[in-house]
C-alpha cells in the first residue's frame, strides 16, 4: 500500500498540472516567471488501495485525496464497512483496525469464484469494484544480487510453467539493523527531570543517574518500495522473467552497515489490472519533459453505485501471494562498501563527542556549571557512561552526548521483528 500512496501523491501533482492552461509561443531568450494559482477545487475522492488476497489476510486502505495546496497529505477514510462479496453470494466482512486500514484474516476463498468490494462509507455513499477472478501467482525462483562497486542491483527469476500469468506486479519491504554512535549504559531520573526528558536530561539538584536497562544502541529501520514495478511475457512463448530489475541499494547505505533484508512480494495480474497499473505508472514516473507520454485517465475498477459520474482512485484484484526473504550480512559485502559507508555515515552530519558533565549539588539553579558543557544544554543529553557515581545530592559525574548520536530510537525501533533472523 506504500507504494500507492505514493502515486496518489504524485498524481495530485498532475492533476494540478493539467488544470493549469499553458499557452506555447514563440520560444525568445526573455523568460518571465509564471506562478498559476492553486486549485481550490473540493476533491474529496475516495482513494482504495489494496488487494484481496484468496490464502492469506487480507488488508484495505481507504482515505480522500486532497487538494495539492493542503496541509494535509493524508485524510484517512474512517468509521466505513467493508465485505469481499464473492459471485456465489457468500459475504466476508473487514475490520477496521484504525487509520483507515481495514483488516479480514484468511479466509482461504475459493480461487474458482470471482470477488468484488464492497465499501459502505460514514456519509452513507456505497462503492463496490467489478467481480474480478481470482489469479493463482507463481512462487519467485530466487532473488539475485548484483554486487557493483557502487552497490547492489537486486533483480529475481520467475516464471509460470502453465503459462497463465503472464502479468506480473511485484512491491518489496526492506528492514536493516544499525547502530547509534555511542552505547549508553546510564540513564537519568530525578525530580529535577520532566516526564518527557526522564531518561534523555540530567540537570540540578535530586537527580540519580542509573545503570541502563533499555536498548538505545541497537535499532532496526524499515522502508517500502516506492515506485510501480510491472512485466509482461504475453509478448514471449513462454512464461518466463529472467533478472527482473526490483532495487538498488548503495553501497555507501547504512542499510548494507549490519544485516539487511528484502523481502520481495509477487502478484499476478489480470490483463485489465496490468493496464491500470501501466498508466499509473506513465502518470506518475515517466512524466517530466515535453517528449514523455502525456497524462491520460486513469481508469480503475470501483464504482460509486449511486453516482457512477463519481471518480474512484483504485484497482481491486484477487489473488494469491508469493514471496520471498534474503538477508545479507556486512561480512557477505566487499570491502570497498563498508570504506563507502564510514565517509557518508548519517553521524557525519551531527558534532558526536562525548562531554563530561559534572553536577554541583551546591550550584544555584540556572548557573552554567549546571546547565552548559561544550555549549550544550543538559537536558539536550543523554547519558553514556558513569564516571562518578552519583544520587540525591551528592556530586559525581558521567560522559554525555546529543540525542542524535546516541539514541537509535529516534531513527528505528529497538523492538526486533519478529521475522528477524
Amino acid at each position: 500500500m506504500a507504494v500507492f500512496k505514493q502515486m496518489i501523491v504524485k498524481l495530485r501533482y498532475i492533476l494540478y498540472f493539467i488544470a493549469v492552461p499553458i499557452a506555447i509561443g514563440t520560444i525568445t531568450t526573455c523568460k518571465t516567471p509564471y506562478t498559476p494559482a492553486p486549485i481550490t477545487a473540493v476533491n474529496n475522492y475516495l482513494v482504495v488501495e489494496g488487494l484481496i488476497n484468496i490464502t492469506d489476510s487480507t488488508y484495505i486502505n481507504l482515505s480522500r485525496t486532497v487538494n495539492l495546496m493542503s496541509a494535509s497529505t493524508v485524510k484517512p477514510e474512517l468509521k466505513a464497512t467493508i465485505s469481499i462479496v464473492s459471485n456465489t453470494g457468500s459475504s466476508y466482512p473487514l475490520t477496521e483496525v484504525g487509520n483507515g486500514v481495514y483488516s479480514a484474516p484468511s479466509y482461504n476463498l475459493n480461487p474458482a469464484n470471482q470477488y468484488s468490494l464492497m465499501i459502505k462509507t460514514s456519509n452513507g455513499s456505497t462503492y463496490a469494484s467489478d467481480y474480478v477472478p481470482t489469479k493463482i501467482t507463481p512462487p519467485i525462483d530466487s532473488i539475485i544480487t548484483d554486487m557493483e562497486p557502487d552497490g547492489i542491483h537486486f533483480s529475481i527469476n520467475t516464471h509460470d510453467p502453465q503459462n497463465a500469468t503472464r502479468y506480473y506486479r511485484w512491491d518489496y519491504s526492506e528492514t536493516w539493523q544499525f547502530t547509534s554512535y555511542f552505547d549508553s549504559h546510564a540513564t537519568a531520573q530525578g525530580a529535577a527531570t520532566s516526564p518527557a526528558s526522564m531518561s534523555s536530561a540530567f540537570i540540578g539538584i535530586g537527580i540519580a543517574v542509573l545503570p541502563r536497562t533499555n536498548n538505545i544502541y541497537n535499532c532496526w529501520g524499515g522502508d517500502a518500495s516506492s515506485t510501480i514495478l510491472i512485466n509482461s511475457t504475453a509478448a514471449l512463448s513462454q512464461d518466463i522473467l529472467v533478472n527482473q530489475p526490483i532495487t538498488f541499494v548503495a553501497s555507501s547505505s547504512e542499510k548494507l552497515s549490519i544485516r539487511y533484508s528484502i523481502n520481495i512480494r509477487q502478484y499476478a495480474l489480470t490483463q485489465d489490472a496490468y493496464t491500470f497499473w501501466t498508466l499509473l505508472k506513465t502518470n506518475t514516473e515517466q512524466l517530466g519533459s515535453i517528449f514523455d507520454a502525456q497524462p491520460s485517465a486513469t481508469i480503475g475498477n470501483i464504482h460509486n453505485i449511486n453516482n457512477p459520474n463519481e471518480p474512484v482512485i483504485g484497482f481491486m484484484s484477487a489473488c494469491t501471494v508469493s514471496q520471498k526473504r534474503i538477508y545479507i550480512n556486512y561480512t557477505d559485502l566487499p570491502k570497498s562498501y563498508v570504506a563507502d559507508y564510514q565517509n557518508t555515515t548519517p553521524y557525519n552530519k551531527y558534532t558526536c563527542v562525548l562531554d563530561t558533565v559534572s553536577v554541583d549539588p551546591f550550584a544555584t539553579k540556572g548557573s552554567e556549571l549546571d546547565y552548559f558543557i561544550n555549549g550544550y544544554p543538559h537536558a539536550l543529553q543523554i547519558p553514556v557512561d558513569i564516571i562518578i557515581p552519583f544520587n540525591g545530592v551528592l556530586g559525581g559525574s558521567a560522559t554525555g552526548a546529543i540525542p542524535a548520536c546516541v539514541d537509535c530510537t529516534l531513527r528505528g525501533t529497538n523492538v526486533k521483528p519478529a521475522f528477524w533472523q
